[in-house]
């Protein structure tokens, strides 16, 4: 596949038809992410720096983001690709065009969770790390200490 038309661009907010076309991206190429709302996923950019699109024309066919702290820790979320352009080294581009923003770049640990796909990173040069990986289930029944509602920090989503 010629792919020199390819558009790799870093955004920082997507209007309603990118971002409806995100969620059918996600529908079609992420068994992780099909029920994502269109709400959270514009949730989810604007939290994140950097986000990566890749477009064909004015089809969005990847897309990837990252969230950090500029210094010590970065983690890579979300890394798509529609399946009409896989294999074409897209993917790869993807990853390192995340990895080249400064906001990634400069961390001292960058992070990434995938499920099925640690051969494909591993390419690229991330290695499995088993014993830093923890998870905690968002349990909305969880208390919210005093000071963080007194503070308005609960408040951020609802």
């Amino acid at each position: 596949m010629d792919c020199r038309h390819i558009q790799f661009q870093f955004t920082q907010s997507f209007d309603a038809v990118a971002l409806q076309q995100l969620q059918q991206l996600f529908q079609r190429t992420a068994f992780w992410a099909r029920d994502r709302r269109i709400e959270d996923l514009a949730t989810a950019i604007a939290n994140s720096k950097p986000v990566v699109t890749v477009w064909d024309g004015d089809r969005l066919v990847g897309f990837s983001r990252a969230t950090s702290d500029g210094v010590y820790r970065a983690t890579i979320w979300d890394v798509v690709i529609d399946p009409d352009y896989q294999g074409a080294g897209l993917g790869r581009k993807l990853v390192q065009t995340v990895l080249s923003h400064p906001h990634v770049n400069r961390a001292e640990r960058v992070y990434l969770m995938t499920t099925n796909q640690q051969p494909f990173y591993e390419r690229i040069g991330f290695e499995t790390n088993p014993t830093t990986t923890m998870v905690l289930f968002n349990q909305s029944e969880l208390e919210v200490p005093r000071w963080v509602r007194e503070s308005g920090e609960a408040n951020i989503r609802q």
